[in-house]
């Protein structure tokens, strides 16, 4: 078993070299917040974006992309400028909010992010300290999704967001929060993930489980759970901290990359 896994971890550390690199972006949805260059512009982009990252992912770059025009393109501007009352989104102004549909992601799933997210930037210190604090209670990224959560609902909201806000607590996988984290906490000279939120440690990451990591990790022997929920997160971020301690989501590039890109040698 140990020799097994050390051909595991050969084959994943090969395949972060190829897929770990710059060029990643260019089809990957991080592209969208490395539109900008303000902290809280890759904060907002990057959560609205990986909240739609489900799909093909050129619908998702393409969307994500008509979120960021429909927010004049500065996206933390266009929240600390908008007045979130009852009535607002009826207005000429900001009646083009309501025309979006990333699937079941629609206009009035937007306005409640949108209206939470400001409230988040202007009542508890803005994202990285919301999920930076959930952390530090018991220094996991468990209790940072789920604290999150908690604030990001805190507001009313109608009942339909709720399936857009991950809720580990219930034992998702929450793929799209787990990415959205990558994204803010990891950092390599590769320059992929931006490396912006110092306090949380790229060790305690977990992996964005997914249909293409989840295949790929049941496949090579490294996930035995054959659902993909947070119990499977757990399980296979287990096996990828022995691989690499210090940084364990890197294999997310790898595991991600075989079965997205049909690698057909390894039977995709």
């Amino acid at each position: 078993m140990e020799s097994n896994l050390s051909n595991i971890k050969f084959l994943l550390d090969d395949r972060v070299k190829k897929y770990n690199h710059f060029d990643f972006i260019e089809s990957d949805p991080i592209q969208i917040p490395h539109r900008f260059n303000l902290k809280e512009d890759i904060e907002i982009a990057g959560l609205l974006v990986a909240t739609i990252a489900w799909g093909q992912r050129k619908s998702i770059i393409n969307n994500g992309n008509k979120l960021m025009d429909l927010m004049d393109n500065s996206p933390y501007q266009f929240l600390m400028s908008t007045n979130f009352t009852v009535g607002f989104e009826s207005t000429l102004e900001y009646k083009h909010l309501r025309s979006f549909v990333h699937r079941t992601f629609n206009g009035e799933d937007v306005l409640f992010f949108l209206k939470s997210l400001q409230n988040i930037y202007l009542y508890h210190g803005g994202l990285e300290t919301v999920f930076t604090n959930g952390y530090k209670l018991k220094n996991s990224v468990f209790e940072a999704l789920k604290y999150f959560r908690e604030v990001f609902l805190s507001l009313a909201y109608n009942h339909h967001v709720r399936k857009h806000v991950s809720d580990v607590a219930n034992n998702s996988s929450a793929k799209r929060l787990n990415m959205f984290l990558r994204w803010m906490v990891r950092y390599d000279e590769n320059e992929v993930d931006f490396g912006l939120w110092k306090e949380i440690p790229k060790s305690a990451l977990m992996l964005p489980l997914d249909v293409h990591t989840g295949d790929v990790g049941r496949a090579l022997g490294i996930l035995n759970r054959n659902v993909n929920d947070w119990k499977a997160v757990e399980e296979i971020t287990a096996i990828l901290r022995n691989f690499d301690p210090a940084d364990p989501i890197k294999y997310d590039f790898a595991l991600f990359g075989i079965g997205a890109f049909k690698e057909k040698e390894l039977g995709y």
